[in-house]
Parts: structure tokens; C-alpha cells; sequence
């Protein structure tokens, strides 16, 4: 058994914390001439699990490892470094990852040089650290989403002693800058304005795997979107675990409402923002979205119940009343809208009723796609200590009968389409038929259609033909 280094180690109690300001840090690359030449050419793999902040989070890994003169592979066979970008959100992503660090042990048997790392929210637990370093003795590095900075540090180190690192930072965050950045597309990007949350829902463990609620500077924000725009970029999405808390913490005039109207000056085609919290959500922001047409008309808005005593269990600090207020008021507002939204259902001991109250929102809103979920406990948050009367076999019933609810307006909206035409920025060659591509309208509807593949990257008009439900095929209108 390989010695293990202990660094830092994840502790819930530290990462509850809310007492200090940010600091802004920018980053410096300073590796030893050792690791340049170890590393140069040499190839690595990052597998990505979970959201946005998770590619986020890859780019910047990647950014990292080509500066120091690394080539990107997507084939984790021929890797020297690997990397497994860790989710937390639900137990079954946690599994996906458990199966793929089993598959790599054959890969480091044939490999022996191989370097096996694990980070992101998972690694931000305890329980999962001591889970693989008894499980999968040939995982190497264990780094937590505070340490990405450090990715190169731990490299040198490894590639020095030989022995397993785990460096799992747990503490209220800074803001890093200067990041390098190797983009996963050239049309579209995410761009951070805050990391953090400081929400505690009680089901979710994202404040403790992410830190506390912290913006970026404006002035910073702009130069990374005037930067996209000067390359082309048509898609700008806005990224934090709650956009509308933008500059809380700044207490100097900064808001997501002021933010979002200067981001959508810079003449970028498109721009996107996620997350919304819905008590976060100001009038303000609803009017700038009116005010411009590159604002994209569609809202993930999560909701996670319809019932008012299940919300406050959540801890989510609205009500049904005042989130259906919030929808009504955006509608009004600006007609085309539509929404998406987050639906949790079977949390612990909720009631056949209280379900009900939540297919009875989903029936006033009238969603055009939503992710739906199984509650899964997560260790370490105040709902994973509840007792729960709910079975799995409800559970699961209740989520297809939600599911079927759902599905009505989906349907209605998607066939509502046909027969029109949208702008569609095209992203890929479709992953179900390679003799279509694939692209996003403006409503964040996937559409399939014929064209050339130097098509990826621009915004084509696409008349819809078909409505498949959760995704359209189309034909492209040459004008």
C-alpha cells in the first residue's frame, strides 16, 4: 500500500463558514523546469460529470495542462494524465464515476505510468475520499474545487515522491483570475460571474462542495466577453449557481440586472444566463431582458416543489404563490417567454397531496422542458437526517406520473413549432444520426437537419418539419 499524503482534507463544518470577505488572486504559472520537460507532449483525458461550473472547471484544467505543453486527448487509453470532473447533485452520478474508476484499473495495469486523478464535488466529501482510497488503491490524486490552482503543484509532486495526494481545500473561496482557459467550443462560451451559493437548501450540497457566494469584478467579466466577441463567439452564457445574487458582495452598485445590460451591448448574437433563484429574481432584470432582443426569451427557473410546506422543509425561500407572481409578472412582461425548471419529487415524507400541489404548478406554468429528479440523500445536509416515509416504488411512481404531466406541454409547445422557422446556432453533427447536425433554437430546442458540417458554429435559419418531443427535425431555409 502506497503511502498517502494528506494536503488538506474536506471538512463540512469549515466549508459551512460565511465570515470572510473574497479575495481576488491572480494566477501565476511558475512550474519547475522538471515538470516542463516531464510533461511536454505528453497526453491527458478529463472525463466531465454534472453541470455547467463542472465544464467550466474542465476548460480550465485543460488551460492549465496545455500551458504546460500537454496535448488534449479524448481517448483515455493513450493518456499519461486522466482526470475524473466529479458531480455530488445525485447518488446516481456518484455511481457513474465509482464504475469509471473500476474501468481504469485495467487501463493503469497496461499503463503503469499512468497518472489517475479525481476532483470536483465528490472529492468535497470525506466519506467519498476514504471510499476510494481503500477501493481503488491505483487513484492517485484526490483535489478539491478550491484546488485547481494547484493542479500542477500536485503533478510535480507526484511525479517526484510517488505517493498518493489528496488536497481537498474546505473554506469559504476566493476569486481566482488570470486563469488560463482552453475552450471546449469556439462559438459558444461560459462565462462565471459568481462561484458559491449561499442558499444551504437542505437537500443540497453544493454550498459546502463550492464555497460561499462570491462574485467577480465587472470590469473583469467584460474583458473576458469583449475577448469572445472579438473571436467570433455567437453564445455567451452567464454562468453562477445563483446569477441573481450577483453582486451582494461587492456592495458597490454592481447587480445581475446591470451586468446582464452590459454583457448584452457587447454585440454578441446570443446570451444565456444560469441559475435564477426565484427570490433573487428582480424586476430589473425582467426589463433588461425586454429591453434586448439578444437576450435569449427562455428561463431555467427551479421551482423543486409546488407545495409551500415541502418548499419550507427545502429551505427554499419562496412560496408557490410568490413564485407563480414571479412567472406571471415575466409573461406579462414579455409574452414569448418560456421556462425550464428543476422538479425534486419524493423528498422525504412529502405527501401524496403536497406531490399534487407540484403537478398542479407544472400545469400554471406550462413548461417547456424541465429535469426531474428522484430525491437522493446527500451526505452531510440536514434533509439526508430526516426520516423518510416514503418508499422508492412511490417515489418512482409519482415521478412517471409527474413525467407524463410534463410531457402534455412539452408536446403541445414543440408541435406548436412545426411548421416555422427559427435561427438555430449549430453545434455538432447530430450523436444519433451522423448525416444530420444539431443546434439549439433561440427557446433552447435541439433540432436535427441536413447540412455541411462547416455549418457548426453559425446561426442558420431551420424551418421545423417534425415534432419528436425532446428534440425537432428540421430543414435549413436558404434565403
Amino acid at each position: 500500500m502506497r503511502k498517502v499524503e494528506f494536503i488538506d482534507i474536506p471538512n463540512l463544518e469549515k466549508a459551512r463558514l460565511r465570515k470572510h470577505n473574497a479575495d481576488t488572486i491572480f494566477f501565476s504559472f511558475n512550474p519547475s523546469k522538471e515538470a516542463l520537460i516531464y510533461f511536454k507532449n505528453k497526453k491527458y483525458f478529463i472525463r466531465t460529470y454534472g453541470c455547467q461550473s463542472n465544464i467550466r472547471d474542465e476548460e480550465t484544467m485543460s488551460g492549465i495542462l496545455d500551458k504546460l505543453g500537454m496535448i488534449k486527448t479524448y481517448n483515455e487509453n493513450e493518456a499519461d494524465v486522466a482526470i475524473l470532473n466529479t458531480c455530488a447533485v445525485r447518488e446516481n452520478a456518484e455511481d457513474k464515476v465509482f464504475g469509471q474508476i473500476g474501468d481504469f484499473k485495467k487501463i493503469k495495469e497496461q499503463n503503469k505510468k499512468l497518472i489517475l486523478l479525481i476532483c470536483g464535488c465528490m472529492i468535497e466529501q470525506k466519506h467519498i475520499i476514504d471510499k476510494i482510497l481503500s477501493t481503488f488503491p491505483y487513484v492517485d490524486i484526490m483535489f478539491g474545487t478550491h484546488n485547481i490552482k494547484d493542479l500542477v503543484l500536485l503533478l510535480s509532486n507526484y511525479i517526484d515522491n510517488n505517493i498518493r495526494y489528496v488536497d481537498v481545500s474546505s473554506y469559504e473561496g476566493d476569486i481566482i483570475e488570470d486563469l488560463p482557459v482552453k475552450r471546449l467550443e469556439t462559438y459558444k462560451a461560459f462565462v462565471n460571474i459568481t462561484y458559491g451559493c449561499n442558499n444551504f437548501c437542505s437537500y443540497c450540497i453544493v454550498p459546502y462542495t463550492r464555497g460561499k457566494e462570491r462574485s467577480r469584478s465587472e470590469e473583469e467579466i467584460l474583458k473576458e466577453c469583449e475577448e469572445l466577441v472579438k473571436k467570433g463567439y455567437k453564445e455567451i452564457t452567464l454562468l453562477g449557481q445563483n446569477v441573481d445574487a450577483y453582486g451582494k458582495d461587492l456592495k458597490n452598485g454592481s447587480t445581475f440586472a446591470r451586468l446582464l445590460d452590459k454583457v448584452a451591448s457587447l454585440n454578441v448574437p446570443r446570451v444565456r444566463f444560469l441559475t435564477s433563484y426565484p427570490s433573487d429574481f428582480k424586476d430589473e432584470v425582467i426589463d433588461v431582458i425586454a429591453k434586448h432582443s439578444n437576450i435569449m426569451k427562455f428561463i431555467h427557473l427551479p421551482v423543486q416543489s409546488g407545495s409551500n410546506s415541502i418548499l419550507k422543509t427545502m429551505n427554499r425561500r419562496y412560496t408557490r404563490e410568490e413564485y407563480l407572481e414571479l412567472v406571471n409578472k415575466i409573461k406579462n412582461k414579455i409574452p414569448s417567454m418560456e421556462f425550464s425548471t428543476d422538479i425534486i419529487v419524493g423528498f422525504p415524507n412529502e405527501s401524496y397531496e403536497e406531490f399534487l400541489d407540484t403537478v398542479s404548478l407544472a400545469r400554471e406554468v406550462h413548461y417547456t422542458s424541465a429535469f426531474t429528479f428522484i430525491y437522493s440523500p446527500r451526505v452531510g445536509t440536514p434533509a439526508a437526517k430526516m426520516k423518510d416515509n416514503v418508499t422508492y416504488e412511490e417515489k418512482v411512481k409519482r415521478f412517471k406520473e409527474l413525467v407524463k404531466e410534463l410531457e402534455i406541454d412539452f408536446n403541445f409547445y414543440a408541435q406548436r413549432m412545426v411548421g416555422n422557422t427559427y435561427e438555430v446556432l449549430v453545434e455538432e453533427v447530430s450523436k444519433k444520426n451522423k448525416n444530420l447536425l444539431s443546434g439549439y433554437t433561440e427557446n433552447n430546442k435541439v433540432v436535427h437537419f441536413k447540412g455541411d458540417k462547416s455549418l457548426i458554429g453559425n446561426i442558420v435559419k431551420v424551418k421545423i418539419l417534425e415534432n419528436h418531443l425532446y428534440s425537432l427535425i428540421g430543414e435549413i431555409v436558404n434565403e
